[in-house]
């Protein structure tokens, strides 16, 4: 029998790592709107060397997530693991406010911080091994709760950051910031996560990482995780163009912009919960078409704004269709490799890899083409795409274990 959710979250595991989601979530809001400003106008790197930098960051990242999380099927045990990533976080933030310095923040974000970004997954991996021994049945809400706490890290954490750094003459204060959310997130999980004993043994086989890296690229998962990506890739496209269309087609301000995504962050939070609900009565493919073709649409309508209003009226649509491609993903992405929740919480990681590239490529060459509204219709039809895809391969794979 399913247990209630607020029953659930009582569980020390799931708690303990809600707490550490959010205290990364935190980690992340504290820097990332600096991080471009600091690398390239504090400590000298040119655009181009910057631009470079973070592409081979989020390609580490990928390969640091799959390894770390077949580690921790291997050894069974999450807990050593997520106590090291959060080590390199503390370290990879601390050093770049102590030494600020362009080689000490290169090599914070090609080593040390794609190491700590692994924690993302791996805490899902420890939750979804923590619920598949309790029974399993609230996965999919568990999931949106626990994804809910980095949501409310972006909510609160840019503004509280920007005041406090609202008189100051450097950015880097964010990277200390940054650095006692990583400490407190230490030891939380030093003295509060309970310690585990095999709990990623129910693997059938322990997987070198060649033969990890080789599951994963397999055209059953591979195929499914770039559908997935596609996707993913409307959200965005979306962070890129809205700002532009609000303050080009639709004739609005600057401060608009900011409204607009307070307004749709804590709506993301609202019907995270909302997806979380709806996934114990749907299943988690057809909550993700449903939320999907919501997101398409609200992309499409944005292409067509002319008037600050029309993307007001947007938010709404924006926050459900939002709330379900943040969260739905996660259970359907780890039930891809069920059997080894830290290699299939791994793929979290190459879906945002890919969505961000596509991403990318799409902004490329709808800005080239067409201007930022005719990018927003063209990032709506990839996600028409990735949706499409995503239904004939599952149906397929519905009609195949029929014939079985």
């Amino acid at each position: 029998m399913s247990l209630s959710l607020p029953a659930v979250f009582r569980h020390p595991t799931i708690r303990v790592s809600t707490l550490a989601i959010f205290l990364y979530g935190f980690a992340g809001a504290a820097t990332s709107p600096y991080q471009s400003v600091i690398g390239i106008r504090e400590l000298g790197l040119s655009n181009s060397t910057y631009s470079a930098l973070m592409l081979a960051a989020a390609a580490v990242n990928v390969i640091v997530s799959l390894s770390v999380g077949n580690l921790a099927d291997r050894l069974g045990n999450y807990r050593s693991m997520l106590l090291g990533v959060s080590a390199f976080g503390l370290a990879g933030y601390g050093l770049v406010y102590a030494i600020p310095a362009p080689a000490i923040f290169v090599t914070s974000a090609l080593l040390l911080l794609p190491v700590f970004n692994a924690i993302n997954p791996l805490l899902f991996a420890n939750v979804r091994a923590t619920t598949n021994r309790m029974g399993g049945q609230d996965v999919p809400a568990i999931n949106s709760g626990v994804r809910a706490a980095i949501s409310l890290a972006w909510v609160l954490v840019p503004g509280i950051v920007a005041f406090i750094l609202s008189q100051a003459d450097s950015m880097l204060p964010a990277y200390l910031i940054a650095a006692i959310a990583c400490g407190i997130c230490l030891a939380i999980l030093v003295f509060f996560l309970p310690r585990q004993a095999g709990a990623g043994h129910t693997a059938p086989e322990r997987l070198t990482h060649l033969a990890a890296f080789a599951e994963v690229l397999s055209p059953r998962i591979f195929i499914r995780v770039l559908a997935v990506s596609l996707i993913t890739s409307t959200l965005h496209v979306n962070g890129a163009v809205l700002p532009l269309i609000m303050t080009g087609a639709a004739k609005g301000k600057v401060t608009d912009i900011g409204v607009i995504v307070g307004i749709v962050a804590f709506l993301e939070i609202v019907f995270i919960f909302g997806w979380g609900a709806a996934q114990r009565r749907l299943d988690h493919v057809t909550a993700l078409v449903v939320g999907t073709a919501i997101y398409v649409v609200y992309l499409a309508l944005l292409g067509f704004s002319s008037l600050p209003w029309h993307v007001y009226a947007l938010t709404i649509p924006s926050g459900i269709g939002a709330a379900a491609l943040i969260s739905i993903p996660i259970t359907y992405l780890q039930d891809l490799i069920a059997k080894r929740p830290g290699l299939g919480s791994a793929l979290i990681s190459v879906n945002m890899f890919l969505g961000g590239g596509i991403s990318a490529l799409l902004f490329a060459i709808g800005t080239w083409a067409s201007g930022y509204s005719g990018t927003a219709i063209l990032g709506a039809g990839a996600g028409t795409v990735g949706l499409l895809l995503l239904l004939i391969l599952e149906r397929r794979a519905t009609n195949l274990r029929g014939r079985l």
